[in-house]
């Protein structure tokens, strides 16, 4: 697989921090106009994550820490702009004085049906860098195929029901097409066999579902999160601890920007970091996607990022137990290739 052509990865995905005024509070210096921003409240364990995109619509959203359906938030994020988006009054997205994160993705700006599955769905496609939000209805038949756009098999895609009560139900090609696994719960890996996705990897231009009412029940709204691995700027693998404090190395070939991961063979909290709350080695400063707690210093669960990938430096049980089985999705601040040589820090 060729690098990617994109020499500057804050061009399509990016973190932003931020003050809350509770006003109206345009937020900038994203570098583009995100279809995906999801923010956390960085001081508050009262504050769910809020999650929006463009293919939903702004003002709509959906939490990655709680089952419930998507909610319209008229105070939360109210616009997706040229350079960021704009936020009302709500306190999960702008408490006065509070810290948030938001990490920003990057796909069209527009929208496009999609008829390459048995079920039409509305896709918004990056393909350079191989992300699309994906909204489709489900239909409760094993076998159903979605289009997604990319044009490259998507290696983890985020699931949520729209209109139902229902968890995040989550392909990663670390765990397999037989396996599942929930962003919104600490739960060890998940086997259904075609009950998840009718034991079919995606393909470059399909994912296939099974009959799982999680993301195929009879009707419901979906809206699916697709992300294909681009060398040299995103990256979505699996590893094995070692429990100790020099711990297991992970090769993403470039100096992550985020990464996200979570313990499959047991039970652990989803762990997520990223460059800009932690800008120097140690990086330890943990927020949950299956949590609405504060952002939390990890004394056992550290890492630092390199040049070329992450090094777990300590023992863990969420990052480098002996022998524990995870997976990742990172995204890179710089590549290490061409024109951006970078070093570790």
């Amino acid at each position: 697989m060729a690098y990617t052509t994109i020499k500057k990865p804050s061009d399509y995905f990016n973190t932003k921090i931020y003050t809350g005024n509770s006003s109206t509070l345009s937020v900038t210096g994203v570098g583009f106009q995100p279809d995906w921003t999801w923010i956390k409240d960085r001081n508050s364990a009262g504050d769910d994550h809020a999650l929006y995109d463009a293919v939903r619509g702004a003002t709509k959203r959906i939490r990655s820490n709680q089952t419930d359906a998507e909610n319209t938030q008229s105070n939360g994020l109210t616009s997706f702009d040229s350079d960021g988006f704009t936020v009302g009054t709500n306190g999960a997205s702008n408490g006065d004085g509070e810290p948030f994160v938001a990490w920003n993705w990057l796909a069209s700006n527009t929208t496009a049906s999609n008829t390459d599955g048995s079920i039409t769905s509305t896709v918004s496609a990056n393909t350079t860098s191989g992300f699309s939000i994906v909204s489709y209805t489900g239909n409760n038949t094993q076998g159903a195929t979605v289009g997604h756009g990319l044009g490259s098999a998507p290696k983890m895609i985020i699931f949520k029901s729209r209109n139902g009560t229902k968890n995040w139900i989550t392909y990663h090609d670390g765990i397999g097409n037989t396996k599942a696994i929930f962003l919104n719960l600490t739960n060890a890996e998940a086997t259904a066999s075609s009950n998840f996705w009718n034991n079919t990897s995606p393909t470059s231009s399909v994912f296939t579902l099974g009959d799982n009412s999680n993301h195929n029940d009879t009707s419901a709204d979906m809206i699916a999160y697709c992300f294909a691995e681009k060398k040299g700027f995103s990256k979505f693998g699996s590893y094995v601890g070692n429990g100790n404090a020099d711990g297991t190395f992970v090769y993403t070939g470039f100096k992550p920007a985020m990464i996200i991961a979570k313990r499959t063979d047991t039970t652990a909290s989803w762990l997520m970091y990223d460059n800009k709350r932690d800008s120097f080695n140690v990086v330890d400063l943990a927020l949950s996607p299956n949590l609405s707690n504060a952002e939390d210093v990890t004394g056992s669960d550290e890492s630092d990022f390199l040049s070329n990938g992450i090094k777990m430096r300590n023992t863990g049980n969420a990052l480098n137990a002996s022998g524990g089985t995870y997976i990742y999705m990172a995204f890179a601040e710089e590549p290490l290739v061409g024109d951006n040589p970078c070093t570790a820090r």
